[in-house]
């Protein structure tokens, strides 16, 4: 086996399974799904130097090539003419935005996990939860100062995090 298949063996197991749940999201037909998957892989395989694990995970790579194809298969099919004569039939596939969305929160969830899990905490409890610096303090068991410490050093470690994926917050 040669080093470019057991590469594309390995990117298939380790995330296989989660670029065919964001393709079926979308695509609501598991045949398309499988071949979105595929031909990630295909693309994987065909420019490895792409998938450098040293620069951190391949993930955002391959999720990025996944929305990518999703994007082209959309505008495919919005270029055909209709088949379905009811014009209030609901488009399965959104705009190009959602799909950078869904692709910027993995990468964003990617990094947090460089946080600790204190830090992790924190940031839930004042940015994901809305709470002020003490209902946060007061829900974590800890005093305001350090729940204002704990952001400060969770969101700079956050900060380079994203950089080192090359990602500018």
């Amino acid at each position: 086996m040669s080093a470019e298949t057991a590469l594309v063996a390995a990117l298939y197991d380790e995330y296989g399974p989660a670029l065919h749940r964001f393709a079926y999201r979308f695509l609501q037909d598991r045949g398309r799904a499988e071949d979105v998957v595929q031909e990630v892989l295909v693309k994987a395989w065909r420019h490895p130097q792409n998938l450098d694990r040293s620069s951190g995970s391949p993930r955002a790579w391959l999720f990025t090539v996944a929305r990518n194809i999703l994007t082209d298969q959309w505008r495919a099919d919005q270029a055909r003419p209709r088949t379905v004569g009811d014009e209030t039939v609901v488009e399965s596939v959104p705009a190009d935005d959602v799909f950078d969305l869904l692709v910027d929160a993995w990468q964003v969830e990617e990094a947090m996990a460089d946080l600790s899990a204190d830090q992790r905490r924190v940031l839930q409890e004042v940015y994901y939860r809305g709470r002020s610096v003490n209902e946060a303090a007061r829900e974590l068991g800890v005093p305001p100062g350090t729940v204002k410490s704990r952001t400060h050093y969770a969101l700079r470690t956050l900060k380079a995090a994203l950089e080192r994926r090359g990602l500018a917050p």
